[in-house]
């Protein structure tokens, strides 16, 4: 085993040389480093020192967990996202579940978990659901049944109350490991590196990740707090080598970071960024003009870089936000439906008065009008302002006394349940078709079901006929050659959408058998008839651009969900979209909030570090300061004004 050791990378020997020890360890990589393939050799050698005990190892992503599962394939190995590794280890013991949810629910300090209307939740609330406390991809806690993050506040609470816990899951685990830890939750760390040490039994945690890569609110972004020199405290171990990125853009991110690690080539010369032993050098170029207008940058890139826009695999534009993205892909008005409707927003500020007057009325029979009707009665001046519409709430109702007269007219027990979040609309989006959809999508049914008869397009167009006599609902025998003539007439038919609208494509689709209406459609039309009737009216070939948005057949991408990709081409936008968690300025000049700096040299570092070529940075109307800073990072000769 001594020799096969030696055989590993300089940090995975000092990995081991911490497991030998009983420590925990960190290896920090930044990107490009092949954090991902140091894993997978942990884990092997691992196995195979120890080929009777069990592995777990955690990751962020359902496609992450199939990559690593494809590398290293042994029946002591458990690849799973966190989230279904703390269900796994909880939900066998319901006695237990029951009791957390109760006292968590019954907890005014946990806002995160309620039931409206019942305060207290009594003893055994719980006792008589035949499933006992289920686990789903939306949460109705009434009926015992927690999402995504009530599991991690229930597990925690588990593990902290029950030291026993710990101990049976480092018996069935010798060695876990967490990827991309700075995503991973405060919570689970703190179960981890907190809670197991009330266990007296030993086992190894091993993370692997990159605090500079932390860009999502809700991960821990660093083990600060745990790491250490100290036996009981987790072993830091940096991995300095790049393998993606060219020369110039490891300059680049060595500027941006802020942990001391500093990048250089990998000295392995089949790395993806070498060439005959030699570090690819790369392009690097800093745009700006005044007038922020992006078609001229990527007409400066086509013309002057030979920049190819149309090929969505090699070539992407990174924006902040798909509010951003919408207009230029083509989904505008799907997405104002999801994320600005200003008479949800109404609705949301009536349901906060009620809730802040602690008002007690059962308002369960009456129409969202009356209760507003009733509310303003007798109100005057700040009184009645407090009920009623807002300026911004008021134009967009102006604009739209139909819709107002229709969201008057429902009930209001039902219409104030009505959630709509642009994630309903937006989750999961692809870098490319082969990625894998990650598990527990927030899109809702109507979305679903909309992508069902796109995707049978596609595949049709595609001429993926296999593929699509699987996907399609109708049903023809191999020798029926008068249903095969049908169906292509049905599927030809469909395919010219024109102006069709949404609902027009759904009733075709149905009729025809290509995409059935079923019981989830038929309950959302139901219960989210607002929404509903909001997006039927919508042309179907908007919601086609979106398709292509999300499956990432199109140059666009937010910044965030970038993460973990890479392209041969990048353009960076910095335009925070009036959105206040981040500032390009401070970027450049290093000053203003902390946080919010912070928050913007990660998402900064995240979007140059994609490049494997060229990296280009568009800034829209740059102080001179900044203009300073981009030739000193850029150098002189590459900050290019487009004006």
């Amino acid at each position: 085993m001594v020799e096969e050791r030696l055989k590993l990378e300089p940090e995975v020997q000092e990995i081991f040389r911490s497991i030998d020890n009983g420590r925990n360890f960190l290896l920090s990589g930044g990107a490009g480093s092949g954090k991902t393939y140091s894993l997978v050799s942990v884990i092997r050698q691992v196995i195979a020192e120890n080929p009777t005990v069990k592995v777990a190892c955690m990751t962020y992503t359902n496609a992450a967990v199939k990559e690593i599962e494809e590398r290293v394939n042994h029946h002591n190995l458990n690849v799973s996202t966190i989230h279904d590794f703390l269900w796994d280890n909880i939900k066998h013991f319901q006695k237990e579940l029951k009791e957390a949810l109760i006292a968590l629910v019954n907890d005014d300090t946990i806002t995160q978990i309620s039931i409206d209307d019942i305060n207290p939740v009594s003893a055994g609330f719980y006792d008589h659901l035949p499933e006992g406390i289920q686990y789903k991809e939306f949460v109705r806690l009434r009926d015992g049944i927690i999402s995504h993050d009530e599991l991690i506040i229930v597990t925690n609470y588990l593990f902290e109350k029950y030291p026993k816990l710990s101990s049976v899951v480092k018996d069935k685990y010798r060695f876990i490991f967490i990827d991309e830890y700075q995503d991973t939750d405060k919570s689970v760390v703190e179960i981890f590196l907190t809670h197991f040490k009330k266990s007296t039994r030993k086992n190894i945690i091993g993370f692997f990740g990159d605090a500079m890569q932390s860009i999502y609110d809700e991960g821990i972004g660093n083990l600060d707090d745990y790491k250490g020199t100290d036996v009981s405290k987790v072993n830091e171990i940096p991995k300095t080598q790049n393998r993606r990125n060219p020369q110039v853009v490891i300059d680049l991110a060595n500027e941006i970071r802020t942990d001391g690690i500093q990048q250089i080539p990998s000295s392995d010369s089949t790395a993806p960024n070498m060439i005959n032993g030699v570090v690819k050098q790369g392009s690097l170029l800093f745009l700006y003009s005044a007038d922020g207008d992006t078609d001229a940058v990527k007409q400066v890139l086509t013309e002057r870089y030979n920049w190819d826009f149309n090929n969505a695999k090699d070539t992407k534009e990174l924006n902040l936000t798909h509010n951003l993205i919408a207009d230029k892909a083509g989904f505008r008005t799907l997405m104002d439906i999801y994320d600005k409707d200003q008479i949800l927003s109404f609705r949301d500020r009536i349901k906060r008065y009620i809730k802040d007057q602690a008002i007690t009325t059962d308002f369960s029979e009456n129409t969202f009008g009356e209760v507003v009707a009733i509310l303003q009665q007798n109100k005057t001046g700040r009184e009645l302002n407090a009920v009623s519409p807002t300026n911004a709430m008021k134009t967009f109702i102006d604009s739209n006394l139909d819709l107002y007269n229709y969201a008057t007219s429902l009930n209001y027990g039902g219409f104030v349940k009505l959630y709509v979040n642009k994630d309903q609309l937006l989750d999961d989006k692809k870098q490319d078709k082969d990625d894998e959809n990650k598990k527990g999508s927030k899109r809702d049914n109507l979305i679903k079901h909309l992508f069902k008869i796109q995707n049978n397009i596609f595949l049709y167009q595609s001429k993926r006929y296999n593929e699509f006599l699987r996907a399609t609902d109708y049903r023809i025998k191999v020798t029926n050659i008068a249903g095969k003539r049908a169906l292509k007439e049905n599927i030809d038919n469909l395919v010219e959408v024109g102006d069709k609208t949404i609902e027009d494509v759904i009733t075709e689709a149905n009729e025809t058998e290509i995409c059935l209406i079923d019981d989830r459609l038929l309950d959302f039309k139901q219960n989210k008839q607002y929404l509903y009737n909001r997006v039927k009216e919508v042309k179907f070939s908007e919601f086609q651009k979106l398709y292509k948005y999300l499956e990432g057949q199109t140059p666009f991408s937010t910044q965030h969900k970038t993460k973990g990709a890479e392209f041969d081409n990048v353009l960076v936008i910095l335009d925070n979209g009036n959105w206040n968690n981040y500032n390009f300025s401070y970027l450049f000049l290093g000053n203003g909030s902390a946080s919010v700096l912070e928050r913007t040299q990660k998402i900064f570092y995240v979007c140059c570090t994609r490049a494997k070529e060229q990296l280009a940075v568009f800034f829209h109307d740059p102080s001179e300061q900044v203009i300073a800073k981009a030739k000193e990072w850029f150098g002189d000769a590459n900050v290019i004004s487009i004006d």
